[in-house]
């Protein structure tokens, strides 16, 4: 035989055995598609009577169930090999959440080049008949913890306790039953339908650590029942928290009945030692706790000194509206008097004169308009907490001037302004605030440099002046010194107050704050106090609530 034909008919045979089939090439081509998710490529690789039977949604449908009931994650198909008469034979392993891996060798169907796909092929290891099914069981759920390993929450997802008892439902949250989103999750992860999640605090912010993963069995149902997979659960991992439990009861106990909101941070380092109430869920309007941070921007921009006096005037004009003191009281004297007594008439025009863009970076830099820095980002996929906010830009001078009083659109939380008292209290550096310091759940560590030390220690001098001659008066406690800032935030007319009299002005619902530092010189604790719609000013109902929470704390 002449050696070019010889060399063709070896060329030829090569083809045959090793250069593959369409049949090959059309099952390596769904296999690749299945590892990729993309339904639409593999319903492609069908024969026309298969894809005719099984039309792109109900193909479509029977993976995407198939996958949810085994909470499967990622699929990785191995070398096929055939076709072996009439299909084409390959390992798959399925990952799943619940059940480990699956891996069975798939027998995919092939004529005339394409995939004669049949619904057991939703699934590696199903057989004709079967469809997949599953029977789960929750793991026991893991506790929540105060610093010194108190527990916050423990027990079941159904009845969940703590020594601190009510104290406790503040930072831990509650449970209940899944609805939406958070529902869907929960059977896609292999839960059973029914179980109990958290539905607010870290019970919700940190679900899946707490939850652990289900174990159960991995079924294949037709005549019979076969086990596809059979796991053990495994229990969720405890959450540690800042949380200082006799601080966490004393906080909870002062605000007590009110409707409102406490922070208390340790001074030093920024971390959350004791939460009541809308600590940082609902910003207010903080009123004229604000002023610490108008100050701040004021001194840096050389707006004014302790040295400067001020008119003792009852409001000030800016941009034609009249701003006026809180009860239309006389106010003014020293830059310090006019701070301890929170003269809207000074720092109305003040704020104007700083300037809006000076107002916002400032308030900025001590956080406004960022999310809380509680826990790592991760862990509040559940949970947005919203952040503290001011306008930006702020508009006009009247705008700025009313924004520098804590009014306007400026809105904050106790968690924010606890944070704005830490910032001056560490000498202008602002800390994260975490709630959970764990390697990983925790918010990135650093500081921000707010303002300098000299500047910080000023407005420090400022709230100790509030405290001992002002508005805070009632903050003062015998055990250590207190700097703080009282604020009395306006909400608009009181729709539950009798209607005013003739020349009388309507009675307005008033937000009450307080938030500040002690001891003033050396620091632990910094802390905010809000509460909603209050009989009475910041100082009047807010400052006693710090005082009692600092008596008790230090």
């Amino acid at each position: 035989m002449p050696l070019l034909v010889v060399a063709l008919v070896a060329f030829i045979a090569g083809i045959a055995l090793g250069g593959g089939s369409p049949e090959l090439d059309a099952a390596k081509r769904f296999l690749s598609a299945w590892e990729a998710g993309d339904y639409d490529a593999m319903h492609a690789e069908l024969t026309p009577s298969a894809a005719a039977e099984y039309p792109l949604d109900s193909f479509t449908g029977l993976y995407e169930e198939a996958a949810m009931t085994a909470t499967a994650t990622s699929v990785d198909a191995g070398d096929a090999e055939g076709p072996s008469a009439d299909q084409v034979q390959a390992p798959v392993t399925v990952k799943t959440e619940a059940f480990g891996e699956v891996s069975e060798t798939v027998a995919i169907p092939v004529a005339d080049g394409a995939v004669a796909w049949r619904p057991e092929l939703a699934f590696p290891g199903l057989r004709d008949g079967e469809k997949l099914d599953r029977r789960t069981r929750a793991p026991p759920r893991a506790a929540i913890l105060a610093a010194d390993g108190t527990p916050l929450a423990k027990g079941p997802a159904s009845a969940r306790t703590s020594p601190l008892g009510p104290s406790a439902i503040d930072i831990a949250g509650e449970m209940g039953v899944a609805k939406g989103e958070q529902r869907d999750a929960a059977v896609a992860a292999g839960f059973p339908s029914g179980t109990l999640v958290g539905t607010s605090g870290l019970e919700l912010a940190f679900d899946s650590r707490l939850a652990g993963i289900p174990g159960g069995q991995l079924l294949a149902v037709g005549s019979g029942d076969r086990v596809l997979a059979d796991t053990k659960p495994t229990p969720g991992e405890p959450v540690r928290t800042t949380i200082e439990p006799g601080l966490q009861e004393t906080t909870v106990g002062a605000l007590g009945d009110l409707f409102g909101g406490i922070a208390v941070l340790d001074a030093t380092n920024g971390e959350v030692k004791a939460l009541a109430g809308i600590a940082f869920s609902s910003p207010q309007p903080p009123g004229s706790v604000f002023k610490i941070v108008t100050t701040t921007a004021a001194l840096e921009a050389g707006a004014v000194s302790l040295d400067d006096q001020f008119e003792v005037v009852t409001e000030a004009v800016v941009e034609g509206r009249a701003i006026s003191n809180a009860g239309n009281a006389p106010c003014g004297g020293s830059f310090t008097e006019s701070f301890a007594d929170s003269c809207n008439s000074v720092f109305a025009p003040l704020g104007a004169e700083v300037g809006g863009e000076k107002l916002l970076a400032t308030a900025e830099d001590f956080g406004f308009n960022s999310p809380p820095e509680l826990y790592a980002a991760e862990a509040t996929a559940a949970v947005d907490p919203p952040p503290s906010t001011i306008p930006d830009p702020i508009g006009s001078d009247l705008e700025v001037a009313v924004t520098a009083i804590g009014q306007g659109q400026v809105l904050a939380s106790p968690l924010q302004m606890a944070s704005v008292a830490q910032t001056i209290a560490a000498g202008g550096k602002r800390s994260p605030t975490p709630l959970v310091t764990e390697p990983g759940l925790g918010p990135p560590e650093g500081t921000t440099e707010v303002t300098d030390a000299q500047t910080a220690a000023t407005v420090r001098d400022l709230m100790v002046a509030n405290v001992n001659t002002g508005t805070g008066e009632a903050a003062n406690i015998p055990e250590v010194q207190v700097a703080g800032k009282t604020g009395t935030a306006e909400l608009g007319p009181d729709p539950d107050a009798p209607a005013p009299g003739p020349g009388e002005s309507p009675a307005l619902e008033e937000n009450a704050w307080f938030t500040a530092f002690a001891p003033a010189e050396k620091p632990k604790l910094a802390l905010a106090v809000m509460v909603v719609d209050a009989a009475g000013s910041g100082g009047e109902v807010a400052a006693p609530i710090a005082a009692e929470i600092f008596s008790n704390g230090l």
